[in-house]
């Protein structure tokens, strides 16, 4: 009894150390000094944002042309997500309209699950129709799956989007170090309008 306790603690150790390990060698994890005020924030995003964009539209160009067509683009450049026994996602990012600042907003979110590691990813949404972005910026808080429908883009190695996912009101790019994820869900991704913490 007294083996299998110690056999449970070692587990538990050796799996902490394990993340810790993650955490300290993930090229993305969160920069050292953060943003103290509002204004500095809204600023570091924003300049995150454009190197989010000017990444993915690398990785397929027919991404520029979708977000030149779209009503909206909400940017999170960095979503930061890891964990070991509870998991957790964080990350601000800015809605743009005409390639301006139109508000800027937090996503989060958690889930239960072994979870050895951080992950850091950047999300773009793409608001194709006035009225799912509309819908969007009215609302008090936005639930990917909860009456909030985002179609994931389906990238061929040739950097071209699936035509079907391109009709659909909000599509979604994801990308991480090693290029655009494919197969990812953003189910149950809740995204709030910046509050200032300070």
């Amino acid at each position: 009894m007294r083996e299998q306790k110690n056999s449970r603690k070692l587990v538990v150790a050796l799996a902490m150390g394990v993340a810790g390990l993650a955490f300290s060698g993930c090229t993305t994890t969160l920069p050292q000094s953060q943003p103290k005020t509002m204004a500095e924030r809204h600023a570091s995003v924003d300049s995150r944002a454009d190197d989010a964009l000017n990444r993915l539209y690398e990785i397929s160009p027919d991404a520029r042309s979708a977000a030149a067509k779209a009503k909206g683009v909400l940017i999170f450049p960095k979503v930061l997500s890891g964990g070991i026994v509870v998991g957790f996602e964080r990350g601000d990012g800015v809605l743009r309209v005409n390639g301006a600042p139109q508000g800027y907003y937090t996503t989060a979110g958690g889930s239960i699950g072994f979870q050895a590691g951080a992950q850091s990813r950047a999300i773009v949404m793409l608001f194709m129709t006035q009225e799912a972005l509309d819908e969007f910026r009215n609302s008090d808080g936005w639930t990917v799956g909860a009456g909030a429908t985002v179609a994931v883009a389906n990238v061929g190695a040739n950097g071209v989007i699936d035509s079907e996912t391109l009709s659909k009101p909000v599509v979604a790019f994801v990308t991480t170090n090693a290029g655009l994820a494919a197969g990812v869900s953003l189910k149950g991704t809740k995204i709030a309008k910046m509050v200032d913490e300070g």
